[in-house]
């Protein structure tokens, strides 16, 4: 292992003992923007953390984004350096996706070897999907013009290093929707005197598969889960009142606004057919995520340029991306790079004993660097 690979593992473990939820990054914000400075970058503190690096006289400019924020899990990884923050670990990488980004920042002060300015957006709060919107409307694109923007996510179960991305949908959108049918409750012996609102929640549950199945074209990739059940119903009391929760993942703004409309048409039906009243709430809380054609090019290079293996066009992802926010905004390109298939690393992310793989650390710095160099090539090689 290199002094480099060292100091960057060192750095990423003590990411991953010391996590903070969205909005909470204190420490965090804090760590990045001093090793920036140490760096000799100019930084920005605002909701995130921003790091200029200009190179030259070329006025382009690009971003590359990594995210901060952990997850409220208990770990219950083996390993020596697990949280010490009870109740919340970085079960999703981020504390690698942070170190590889400031490893590259590290390489590219030091190195130089492009032109123009490289923007370094550290953002809070990918997991609820608010923290890209909240730099965007503090105004990080004004003050921080870029042409394009990058993300690199790990991906647990692909071998180590791979990077793969696709023009185009990348990410899956995600809605939450919560459903209430008000009935009337009553005596569990007399049913026929009330409306109870428990069979019109059963029926409606069932319901609602028939929207992917038979009311979206198929391929569509969509998926309707409804998640939670809740009644105000007791053992010999019949429930007035019934609220349904769940998830929504959509490849497409059109399917995503069918299954909204569909949705308000089923569960008024049926609890119109029941005598009950329906209200339904339907809130996207992620956009779907688009690679623009040349960023993603550019991904597939810089990949090659570094020894990867590179897959072109893979399958779309059925998580959701914050990062959706930001290449709606300006076009970019989000790629998946594989974190290896054995033991923590090869465990599904968000679970409580997943580990970001220190082998990928010098590997993806390695590719960002190759990246700016691809897009901000030096005066030499333009």
């Amino acid at each position: 292992m290199t002094e480099f690979h060292q100091k960057l593992t060192a750095l990423r473990r003590e990411f991953h003992k010391h996590p903070e939820l969205g909005f909470r990054e204190v420490r965090t914000k804090a760590s990045v923007a001093q090793h920036l400075r140490d760096l000799g970058l100019e930084v920005h503190e605002g909701v995130g953390v921003v790091g200029l690096l200009r190179v030259g006289s070329d006025n382009r400019a690009i971003g590359l984004r990594a995210d901060m924020d952990a997850l409220p899990i208990a770990e219950n990884s083996t390993h020596g350096y697990t949280s010490e923050n009870a109740g919340v670990m970085h079960a999703c990488g981020h504390d690698g996706h942070m170190t590889m980004l400031l490893g590259a920042a590290e390489r590219l002060a030091v190195e130089r070897g492009f032109d123009g300015t490289v923007i370094f957006l550290f953002q809070p709060n990918e997991e609820h999907g608010l923290g890209a919107q909240a730099m965007i409307d503090e105004g990080v694109l004004e003050q921080f013009p870029i042409e394009e923007v990058y993300a690199i996510h790990n991906l647990p179960g692909a071998p180590l290093g791979q990077v793969s991305t696709r023009t185009g949908l990348i990410c899956a959108s995600e809605s939450l929707f919560e459903i209430t049918i008000t009935g009337q409750g009553g005596h569990a012996s007399m049913p026929q005197v009330g409306i109870d609102a428990l069979p019109i929640g059963a029926e409606l549950v069932l319901a609602l598969q028939t929207v992917v199945s038979r009311k979206l074209a198929p391929g569509a990739g969509a998926v309707v889960s409804v998640t939670e059940f809740l009644t105000d119903g007791q053992r010999n009391v019949l429930p007035g009142q019934v609220v349904l929760k769940g998830d929504v993942r959509a490849r497409a703004p059109e399917d995503r606004d069918a299954i909204e409309r569909l949705m308000r048409q089923i569960s008024e039906g049926i609890a119109s057919g029941h005598g009950a009243s329906v209200s339904v709430d339907f809130n996207t809380e992620f956009v779907e995520t688009i690679n623009a054609d040349g960023p993603a090019e550019a991904a597939y290079r810089a990949g090659n340029a570094a020894g990867l293996d590179v897959l072109r066009d893979r399958a779309p992802m059925s998580f959701s991306e914050d990062f959706a926010r930001f290449c709606n905004a300006v076009p970019g390109c989000f790629l998946l790079m594989g974190n290896g298939t054995e033991g923590p690393n090869g465990q599904p992310l968000h679970a409580a004993d997943y580990d970001f793989n220190d082998a990928l650390l010098p590997i993806g710095a390695d590719f960002w660097v190759q990246l700016v160099r691809d897009r901000l090539p030096a005066e030499k090689d333009k």
